[in-house]
Formats: C-alpha cells, structure tokens, sequence
C-alpha cells in the first residue's frame, strides 16, 4: 500500500510540474511579445528620420515574425494596428490576440492572451 502511494505521488507531482511549465512558458511568450511590440511600434528608426515610416502591413508583417521567434502563431486579422499623432511625431498602437495550448492527459486548456504595445 505504502509503494502505491508513492507512485500516486509521484505521478500527481509530474502532471503538477508539466501542467505548470506549460502555463509558465506561456506566460513567459507572452510576456516577451509584449516587449517586442513595444519596440515594433517605437518604429525607432523612421522616428528618427533613418527609414521611411512603415505600413501596417509592414508593422503586422513585424509583429508576425517577432511572435514567431518565441513560439507564438499569429496571422495578420489577429493584430491590431492604430495610429495617431502627427506626421513628425506618430504613435503606434499595437496589439495582438490569440491563444495558447495546455496539454494534459485527455484534455487541453485553451488560455486566451492579449498582447499589447502599451504598458
């Protein structure tokens, strides 16, 4: 009886770990993309006059590739992209929604995420 329950333990304390890694790593994403889609919408160099100021397809063509680089698929109708400001001083609003996938045995959680470029 005593080896049944350690094995029960043990098994319930691995689900416990994978079910929370998953959760953390998603958080984790998540928390990096919205970094990056602060400095996507900084749009740094055409602020400074280096580069001619980027489309939305552009800026979502950005977002797209930085989700990429941390596991996360997105396609253009899940981005957002506002502007406002004045030609010499335009600020960029961006956001990004989607989900990500906990799997478990027999099931998944699908937790929802949105990414945006401001604080």
């Amino acid at each position: 009886m005593g080896k049944i329950k350690i094995v029960v333990g043990l098994c319930v304390f691995a689900f416990v770990i994978s079910v929370g890694w998953q959760i953390a790593s998603c958080e984790f994403d998540n928390y990096l993309l919205k970094d990056d889609l602060k400095d996507v919408a900084a749009m740094g160099a055409a602020r400074i006059g280096l580069d001619k100021p980027e489309s939305d397809d552009d800026l979502r063509a950005a977002v797209i590739h930085r989700a990429a680089e941390h596991h996360i698929r997105l396609v253009p109708d899940q981005i957002l992209v506002r502007r406002s400001g004045s030609r010499d001083n335009p600020t960029v609003f961006l956001a990004a929604k989607y989900q990500a996938h906990v799997w478990m045995p027999g099931l998944a959680l699908i937790v929802h995420y949105t990414a945006t470029s401001k604080g």
